[in-house]
């Protein structure tokens, strides 16, 4: 751990967006050293987006940062559009390659390449297993024709319809009291292959808007239904946003793009 210094820079980035104030907003905060656990859970509860993204440079021939994500409740093991806009920040300051590395504390190493414009992210992929429906299914204010889940939380509810997803109107105090969940609702999209939308109120975020870690999932979930490896997807959330999701070997991919909204600093003292 380390003293904190006065001020630590931020950048307010929008992830998986097509365009600015679109896709996922994420901070990403870079240090020098970890501080408490504590201070990054004020901070993450300060900016109060879905994710704060910290990284810190670590000398390792796995990676070139450590990178961990707090929500603004809890810190979590898993974060695709903050990794995403991490390496977003990483190449805007400089760095010289094209896929930069982040070592991470339960999602192993985890890389962000550059192709042009786009930004492709590469995940572990988490296939879920199909399940009986639960009785909390009635919490997401419609009916799912099928539900899989993976250990790490992530519940899968497939319905029949695109529509179907876009009228859901959760429980979400209801849903919160299950614990850390994530809720991923999806369907066959309308002008994408595939449609969906994240609530993981236990978390502190009712809906999130453009979920990596539930791609995660849904990447090995849709290439298994759809007979093929590589799809586009939308996730239907307010702000909305693109992705174009691979299944590479064990790998989810998921590309897209990131905008620098805001840069400044953070004042700690």
């Amino acid at each position: 751990m380390t003293d904190l210094p006065d001020t630590v820079p931020y950048c307010h980035i929008d992830a998986f967006a097509d365009r600015p104030f679109t896709g996922n907003q994420a901070a990403v905060m870079p240090l020098a050293a970890w501080p408490e656990d504590e201070v990054l859970q004020a901070i993450g509860e300060e900016n109060n987006f879905a994710e704060t993204a910290f990284i810190v440079p670590v000398e390792s021939d796995e990676a070139e940062y450590e990178l961990r994500w707090f929500t603004p409740a809890v810190e979590i093991a898993m974060c695709g559009h903050a990794t995403l806009a991490s390496g977003h920040y990483v190449f805007e300051q400089g760095f010289a390659g094209d896929t930069v590395r982040f070592l991470t504390r339960k999602a192993g190493v985890l890389s962000v390449s550059r192709d042009g414009e786009m930004l492709s992210l590469s995940l572990p992929a988490l296939p879920p297993e199909p399940g009986s429906l639960p009785d909390w299914t009635s919490l997401l204010g419609g009916l799912p024709s099928e539900y899989h889940v993976h250990p790490g939380r992530y519940n899968v509810l497939l319905f029949d319809h695109a529509d179907d997803v876009l009228a859901l109107s959760p429980d979400f105090k209801a849903l919160a009291a299950l614990g850390d969940h994530q809720f991923i609702c999806t369907a066959p999209g309308k002008d994408t292959d595939v449609l969906s939308r994240v609530f993981v109120p236990g978390a502190g975020v009712d809906e999130d808007s453009v979920t990596g870690s539930a791609h995660a999932v849904l990447t090995p979930f849709w290439a298994a239904r759809l007979g093929r490896n590589s799809f586009t997807a939308f996730q239907a959330s307010q702000r909305g946003g693109l992705l174009h999701c691979t299944l590479d070997g064990d790998r989810a991919v998921l590309a897209g793009q990131c905008f620098t909204v805001v840069t400044g600093t953070f004042r700690l003292r």
